[in-house]
């Protein structure tokens, strides 16, 4: 007898627990009725999906130079406007003086576009052009390609590397095939622009500093 009393006040318990449950719920509901209720009273706005350009994480200003991977330097003329797609979108107009070329690009594109060097950078590839340079034994095929990526890179630092590995230290075209002396040459010109564009020296002083530190200046001295 006393373990069916035992068992029926365990019930009675259970029961209750599950009462004081069932009463926080209805309270709870009532409460989220209420608030529903408040916000169904005003007029819910009608949400119009705004399209944006993504911002961009610098912001250049005309007469800036920038370096555009595939092309080189270049100098901001202009920020402009314009719709696309009802898109509102702002581009610079980028002029390339060596290909006389003007370039239009989305501000939101920066993976495009770089800042010029630094000082120190610029030092640092007159560092880079005075190393020996280094000449794989591979295919001449697959060096063009690499090169030619590293040129069109963007990067000061593998622009250095090509033009003081293709540099022979003369100016005789027969020493140089006419693939090898055309990536030089597009190599050379690249660095060039952007050392002028940095240390704000003429074309010719920029030709000097470059060529010394290629080992260009005797040989150009001898044919004089």
């Amino acid at each position: 007898m006393p373990k069916k009393k035992k068992t029926k006040k365990a019930k009675i318990s259970r029961k209750k627990k599950v009462n004081i449950v069932k009463t926080k719920i209805k309270k709870e509901s009532k409460v989220i009725d209420k608030k529903t209720a408040a916000l169904g009273a005003d007029e819910k706005p009608e949400i119009k999906k705004i399209k944006k350009q993504p911002t961009e994480k610098r912001t250049y200003n005309i007469k800036d130079y920038v370096v555009y991977p595939k092309h080189g330097v270049g100098k901001i003329t202009a920020v402009e406007k314009a719709t696309i797609g009802e898109i509102d979108i702002q581009f610079y107009k980028i002029f390339v003086e060596k290909e006389k070329l003007t370039l239009t690009v989305p501000i939101n594109q920066q993976s495009k576009l770089r800042p010029i060097s630094s000082i120190n950078q610029i030092n640092k590839c007159i560092s880079i052009l005075k190393t020996k340079p280094k000449i794989k034994r591979t295919m001449w095929s697959r060096r063009a390609q690499e090169y030619d990526q590293k040129i069109n890179s963007g990067k000061i630092y593998e622009l250095s590397e090509v033009v003081k590995d293709l540099n022979k230290n003369t100016d005789i075209i027969a020493d140089q095939s006419y693939s090898e002396r055309q990536l030089f040459e597009k190599a050379y010109e690249r660095l060039k622009s952007e050392f002028e564009a940095v240390l704000k020296i003429s074309p010719e002083d920029v030709q000097k500093k470059m060529d010394k530190a290629l080992g260009r200046v005797q040989i150009s001295e001898t044919t004089e």
